[in-house]
């Protein structure tokens, strides 16, 4: 298969990270956190000529949602979260839109994700996710071909917030130490925010990754 495409949009003012995944062949898309600026995240799809058939969601914070609805009402993408931050997205407490404004509720998702399921795009794209609670008890990674979007579990250099409802220091150590260390060095990592690394880079840098907490 020919290399895949890859694209980062920046949006909101959170400045998240929001990644268009593409098969070449096929031109459909994976649209990962949709945060904000359902027009630009469109008009990037239209200039790659890609067809986006599912919105992953990392977690269910406002700066990685706010765009999916308006983005699944116009593409007809499928929207998927783990089971756990489902109740997320129509609780504008719990996705914090409540704090950040306007308070929203968003569309439920179209499936609900574990730890092991695979999301497929194209001619075999395959996602494994990882469930990594910590950042939010239904916080995923996605993980294959190489590569790692790690939403808010895993930043370069750094790690997500875990003073939400939900977070957890204790159990985000637990998955940096038990999903994430495991990767091989060479896989390239594409955080929620902030520039992308490696695992090498992360496992030596990292102090998250490596202080014995």
């Amino acid at each position: 298969m020919k290399e895949l495409i890859l694209e980062t949009l920046v949006v909101g003012p959170l400045e998240t990270n929001c990644y268009l995944l593409g098969c070449p062949q096929t031109r459909e898309a994976l649209v990962i956190d949709p945060g904000a600026e359902a027009g630009l995240i469109r008009d990037a799809l239209h200039r790659q000529k890609l067809r986006p058939v599912k919105i992953v969601l990392t977690h269910a914070h406002a700066d990685h949602i706010g765009a999916c609805a308006e983005l699944k009402e116009n593409t007809g993408a499928e929207l998927l979260v783990h089971r756990e931050d489902a109740p997320l997205l129509t609780d504008p407490h719990l996705n914090l839109t409540a704090y950040l404004g306007p308070a929203r509720s968003f569309p439920p998702p179209d499936r609900v994700l574990a730890d092991g399921d695979e999301v497929e795009v194209g001619k075999g794209i395959r996602l494994q996710v990882l469930h990594t609670p910590g950042h939010t008890r239904g916080s995923i990674c996605l993980f294959g071909a190489g590569l790692l979007f790690s939403g808010d579990t895993l930043f370069a250099g750094a790690v997500g917030r875990t003073d939400f409802p939900g977070g957890s220091m204790k159990e985000l150590v637990t998955s940096l130490k038990e999903r994430l260390l495991p990767l091989p060095d060479a896989v390239r990592v594409y955080p929620g925010h902030g520039p992308a690394s490696t695992m090498g880079v992360e496992k030596r840098d990292n102090p998250y990754l490596t202080t014995d907490w």
